[in-house]
């Protein structure tokens, strides 16, 4: 059976990428929330007023979900750079296992993301 080890400097790395996608899509909800604006200029129809507000909570909630992401990461990381400081070779298993799990978070989370996107883009093909 083979064990996969998680190094400090292999992590780090994920976390990097990890930084850069939520990076992304914090761009991306400016960029959404600038699209709900412009449609509340547009509509007055109550039905479309509340899918706009659903989207409007939707992309806050997701904002929130990016800020405790990001919060992980910086702990993960500070857990690393203290390790690197005091020159400690053994592995963390705590850390380790932290880390896969917040894997799978991540991995979680970009499928929820992913499906707000694309029920975002067919209710702006509709309504834009």
């Amino acid at each position: 059976m083979k064990t996969d080890v998680l190094y400090n400097s292999n992590m780090h790395f994920e976390h990097e990428l990890w930084k850069g996608e939520l990076d992304f899509w914090k761009d991306e909800l400016k960029s959404f929330n600038n699209r709900l604006s412009e449609l509340v200029t547009r509509w007055t129809d109550k039905d479309v007023l509340a899918q706009l507000e659903h989207y409007q909570n939707e992309f806050v909630l997701h904002g929130s979900v990016i800020e405790d992401l990001e919060e992980v990461i910086e702990e993960h990381e500070t857990r690393i750079e203290g390790q690197s400081i005091e020159g400690e070779d053994a592995i963390d298993m705590p850390l380790a296992k932290k880390h896969i799990e917040f894997r799978n978070r991540i991995e979680t989370q970009r499928e929820i993301y992913s499906k707000l996107k694309k029920e975002f883009f067919r209710f702006l093909e509709k309504y834009m």
